[in-house]
């Protein structure tokens, strides 16, 4: 059997890493696209080798368009090497142009496609997440739904039966298995001079905030009115809209180049807060039990907000998101565990290996 995995964003190399590491173990051979998506060599080289991902056999380096440019010259990429390499299954992580180029590419050519993170949904069409996640859904022979919610979803779009698979979030499966590899090898707190719990971290990256200027001053004024220093990793994207739009971080925001993956697991784990726009960190912050403050509208992993572990605060008022921040600081919420027992990737490489959903 052969399965060709296509990825292209940091969320995706993490999933992929401990998925990849269980079909490798049952003997499945995998070849990896890297699309390009995330083109910054901190947001990309380094976590194929801090997760120990084989290199892609093949690399499209397709990426800093607008989702239309991008879109079509990766569905055009990954057709060639589909049609040059013909594998048993197409598998696509999460809710990027990556995951529907690759999907539209397969189908089209009767290949099937097996989606990782299916049935999410933020019911905000507005979000190009929202919409790539939406079609790969329909277009995917095996959908591995991370929770019950997940399979909800699926259902009221019509989408049941042997085709769906509540497998569990494998990012939980990742998160037990770097956690403990991040405490032992990074040194990002000592690099920063970061004390254990005396810091919040925060992430900014959402087109809708960082395209929008009225969004994005309050969450900066939001950060001003917290108390303690905030970390601030700086996504290319946020970093080049702040310079356009001629805002400045506040004096308590320290911003720092974008990390790799155990370093920002590190930084997680010993924040007091976070407070994220990334449907990953949002989980990531539940997996190590810090409060968490999500600068959305909504959010796709509503559990977290029903079990108190989250919070929203939409960015449309800058003191509303100072308020979030410092009600949230020192919150626990109801022991929960919504996202499996952690094997997650040996359900899906059993799922894959069996064919079922075909």
């Amino acid at each position: 059997m052969t399965i060709l995995t296509i990825i292209g964003a940091r969320p995706q190399f993490i999933k992929a890493a401990v998925v990849s590491r269980t079909l490798g173990a049952k003997g499945v051979n995998e070849m990896l696209v890297h699309t390009g998506q995330h083109y910054d060599a901190n947001m990309s080289d380094i976590f194929f080798d801090e997760l120990e991902i084989s290199p892609p056999e093949h690399h499209l380096r397709i990426g800093g368009g607008t989702h239309g440019q991008n879109t079509g010259r990766m569905i055009e990429a990954i057709e060639k090497v589909l049609l040059d390499t013909r594998p048993d299954w197409v598998l696509v992580y999460g809710d990027t142009d990556s995951t529907l180029a690759g999907a539209v590419a397969a189908v089209k050519l009767h290949i099937p496609v097996a989606h990782v993170e299916a049935g999410l949904r933020s019911f905000n069409r507005r979000m190009p997440e929202e919409i790539n996640r939406v079609l790969t859904d329909h277009a995917a022979s095996l959908l591995f739904a991370p929770t019950e919610t997940a399979v909800e979803h699926l259902s009221r779009e019509g989408i049941s039966g042997a085709s769906v698979h509540m497998v569990g979030d494998v990012m939980y499966d990742a998160a037990l298995f770097y956690g403990e590899k991040a405490e032992r090898t990074s040194s990002i707190l000592v690099r920063l001079n970061l004390a254990l719990g005396q810091y919040a971290l925060a992430t900014i990256h959402r087109a809708e905030n960082t395209d929008n200027r009225q969004r994005l001053a309050a969450i900066l004024e939001g950060f001003s009115g917290f108390d303690s220093e905030i970390v601030l990793p700086l996504h290319p994207r946020t970093r080049g809209r702040l310079a356009t739009l001629g805002l400045a971080l506040p004096g308590n925001v320290r911003a720092i180049d974008p990390v790799g993956y155990l370093d920002m697991v590190m930084l997680e784990k010993s924040a007091a807060l976070i407070a994220t726009d990334s449907g990953g960190v949002q989980k990531e912050a539940f997996f190590y039990r810090v409060p968490c403050v999500t600068l959305r509208d909504e959010t796709e992993w509503s559990e977290l907000v029903a079990g108190g572990w989250n919070r929203l605060a939409p960015p449309t008022c800058g003191s509303d998101i100072s308020l979030a921040m410092k009600e949230a600081l020192g919150s626990k919420g109801l022991e929960i565990s919504p996202y499996g027992d952690g094997n997650a990737a040996s359900r899906i490489a059993d799922s894959l290996i069996g064919g079922v959903g075909t």
